[in-house]
């Protein structure tokens, strides 16, 4: 007999809120689904204040032409082998100056704009989401299905060529807590290992702001893949903490400067700590997979909206819709 849980987490409506299955879609927008999976990071070591840190604010640089991004997002990065077999060891790698401080500069103008029309940006403690936007607007097409960004992930996973899952901006108000600790293969319903999430800071991120960080080494993920998902609460976030502390795992939680880009794999476990700043940390998060790949037979709720990323495939059919474009394949280099 289902019991209604919805008391637990108020986020959660309908048939996601009557028992502990995730084995159900997920019945609201992208939006909500990001509300309520925040609820479910530990936040009890972190100090409540309304005091937040004064950072400096973005650089005044010169916005680069259409063209001068056109041709930087063209470019191939410097993709040494150093950097491909720390990231198959370790699940991640943060890259510098992936982009020059002109390009975060175009890109940071124009997200602003787009949350601004979205939302209220004078309130505080949320975690705001805008997913799918390289469809209608010309700016943030160039850095979504970019050959330079998507050729550093395919190298890095060593695929032939790779198609996008989705963009999403992802924007931490001044005083939004932690997000949980997770990895991505639990979220994209997708039949392959070879995925990545390529995410660009639209400014600098230090330490209060509440940068990604990452589990290493990659095999980390085996110790806590017997870990239950907890969908109502936070005991899922605070077991994988635990686990991590008890066995010594690594953290990388560094700042980002402006240009960094992370990397990082499915099975990658990652988290990011509370923005304590008083500057929204905004971030444009990409992922890509390998072309070829199917759509699981059975998503979960913890996939979102997926139908809205991959319209008009199912389960089982190869994701390969008119919204997952091949980004970058092996014959496009030169």
């Amino acid at each position: 007999m289902k019991k209604d849980l919805n008391k637990i987490n108020k986020k959660l409506t309908g048939i996601n809120a009557l028992d502990e299955s995730i084995n159900q879609s997920w019945e609201q927008d992208n939006q909500a689904w990001w509300d309520w999976y925040v609820t479910l990071a530990d936040n009890s070591n972190q100090v409540n204040s309304d005091t937040r840190q004064d950072i400096p604010s973005f650089p005044n640089v010169v916005l680069p032409s259409k063209k001068m991004i056109k041709n930087e997002l063209s470019t191939p990065y410097n993709l040494k082998k150093k950097h491909i077999d720390f990231f198959r060891k370790n699940g991640f790698i943060k890259l510098p100056n992936v982009l020059s401080a002109g390009a975060i500069a175009k890109l940071r103008k124009e997200i602003i704009i787009l949350l601004k029309k979205k939302f209220n940006l004078d309130e505080t403690n949320r975690f705001l989401s805008l997913e799918m936007m390289w469809l209608y607007n010309k700016v943030i097409r160039e850095y979504v299905i970019s050959s330079r960004i998507a050729k550093i992930g395919a190298d890095l996973l060593g695929i032939k060529s790779i198609r996008l899952y989705h963009d999403n901006i992802l924007a931490k108000q001044p005083g939004c807590g932690r997000t949980p600790w997770h990895c991505d293969d639990h979220h994209f319903p997708l039949e392959t290992n070879d995925v990545v999430t390529v995410w660009i800071p639209v400014q600098a991120i230090p330490r209060e702001m509440g940068p990604l960080s990452f589990a290493k080494p990659l095999n980390i993920y085996k110790m806590v893949n017997k870990v239950k998902f907890n969908k109502f609460d936070t005991t899922y976030d605070k077991q994988i903490n635990e686990i991590f502390k008890r066995k010594n795992v690594l953290i990388e939680d560094g700042p980002f400067n402006i240009g960094e880009v992370s990397f990082h794999h499915n099975f990658s476990f990652h988290t990011a700590g509370k923005n304590k700043t008083n500057m929204m940390r905004i971030a444009l998060a990409n992922t890509f997979y390998a072309d070829g790949a199917k759509v699981i037979n059975n998503p979960t709720m913890v996939s979102g909206d997926w139908k809205k990323f991959i319209p008009g495939v199912k389960p089982g059919e190869i994701a390969s819709s008119n919204y997952n474009p091949i980004c970058w394949k092996i014959n496009n280099d030169k």
